[in-house]
């Protein structure tokens, strides 16, 4: 299978970074072909121009590999932390010149884009991992896990990918050596269940 694997983390040695070092690791011995992006790394510019907002628009060339990518995909694993409830504008900004019309979605031929789009993502499965220094108590009483419905609703949901499972790692700050360990172990488990070997 080919798998995109996506970080978007600005801190090298950070745990974002392990997660995503641990996903490619396994996904590579299960013999699967992985496709990586370190977001920041790449100086990925996440600024959505005018003249690319038109679905009629010219695809830049910067932008056409991971246009391609993304089409190509039988799986994606998104590795981010939960800044205010929300992905880190690097990725946000990936989203909105990335999931373009007509790659990820469209809409039926009259309707202007006011109803609901039309998945078009191959990629039938999804992995979501982020870290956070929200207890989750705290996360689901107070703010009703934001990133739960933005990435499994809102995102995904609507291109078409039906499998999206997401794991939150909290809280990161006071976290211990042996803790952040176990936490590998279960981002390998994960990878290989929902990847598992060809």
């Amino acid at each position: 299978m080919n798998i995109l694997v996506i970080l978007a983390h600005p801190q090298k040695g950070s745990f974002n970074h392990a997660i995503a070092e641990a996903a490619v690791n396994t996904l590579n011995q299960l013999g699967h072909k992985v496709v990586f992006h370190d977001l920041y790394a790449e100086g990925f510019n996440p600024v959505i121009e005018a003249e690319e907002i038109s679905p009629k628009a010219k695809l830049y060339p910067s932008l056409k590999k991971y246009c391609d990518e993304i089409k190509a995909a039988d799986g994606i694993v998104i590795v981010h932390p939960n800044w205010w409830g929300q992905p880190p504008a690097i990725l946000k900004g990936w989203i909105d010149r990335v999931f373009k019309a007509k790659i990820v979605y469209r809409f039926e031929e009259k309707d202007k884009g006011e109803r609901i789009p039309i998945g078009l993502l191959k990629a039938e499965k999804a992995i979501i991992f982020n870290t956070s220094n929200t207890k989750e108590d705290r996360e689901m009483e107070t703010f009703g896990d934001p990133l739960e419905t933005l990435w499994k609703k809102c995102i995904f949901g609507l291109c078409g990918v039906k499998n999206v499972e997401r794991r939150m790692f909290t809280v990161i700050i006071t976290s211990t050596k042996q803790q952040r360990e176990a936490w590998l172990e279960e981002v390998k488990s994960i990878i290989a269940k929902q990847f598992p070997r060809l």
